[in-house]
């Protein structure tokens, strides 16, 4: 039976703060937790399968524990040699070279002598005759300038297309000169172009013996790469 006191007394209206939908879901919520307890975390991982004590397998583990550490592999102590050229591979390939260079630069000088008369009797009836022993100067000075350009370029490692092109032409003119001199025999006509030929092939191969001794030079890429 209700108290007939606490019927009589007033009722008090709520708070205007207070709003039925939040209270609503409090309530709520502490009967979702009352009805199902909370999850407990995950254990670590090596609690899982850590192996328990006095069994082979703890024991094993309690063994390899003991144990000192495995020292890690050194790598790049052994040192690859390098190549390298003997030194005295190098110093006989300079001298090679030097002796190269020497022969060819006596037998251009012998050449230019062999050939001069020849040259002469062509100047002789058509230039003044004090200029006659310096007309061959007009086709060994070309070729002399045009052969020292080349042997820069060998220095370098550059290409000299021009002065090769000059060299091959007072080369081929100073031959032909000689020959149209010499008495039309076959021997002759060898005789009157060797000098110029030998002169030729010895500066030939004296260039050649240049770059060899030079090491060869990276290409370079032409287009700039992105």
């Amino acid at each position: 039976m209700y108290n007939e006191g606490n019927l009589s007394q007033p009722l008090v209206p709520p708070d205007a703060a207070w709003d039925p939908a939040e209270e609503l879901a409090w309530m709520l919520q502490e009967a979702m937790q009352e009805e199902h307890p909370r999850i407990p975390g995950p254990r670590d991982e090596d609690s899982l399968f850590a192996p328990a004590e006095g069994t082979p397998l703890g024991n094993l583990q309690e063994i390899t524990a003991e144990l000192p550490p495995l020292r890690p592999a050194s790598r790049g102590h052994r040192r690859i040699p390098e190549r390298r050229r003997p030194r005295a591979l190098q110093t006989t390939s300079y001298l090679v070279a030097a002796l190269a260079a020497a022969i060819a630069s006596a037998v251009s000088f012998f050449s230019g002598m062999v050939a001069s008369d020849p040259l002469q009797v062509v100047a002789a009836a058509r230039v003044p005759g004090d200029i006659v022993p310096w007309w061959p100067l007009l086709l060994y000075g070309p070729w002399l300038v045009a052969s020292l350009s080349v042997l820069r370029a060998a220095l370098h490692q550059r290409r000299a297309l021009h002065s090769w092109c000059t060299v091959l032409l007072f080369s081929a003119v100073t031959i032909l000169l000689c020959v149209l001199q010499a008495p039309k025999t076959l021997l002759d006509t060898t005789a009157a172009a060797l000098p110029g030929l030998a002169s030729l092939a010895c500066f030939q191969q004296a260039v050649r013996q240049i770059t060899l001794t030079r090491a060869p030079r990276k290409a370079m890429p032409r287009h700039r790469t992105r």
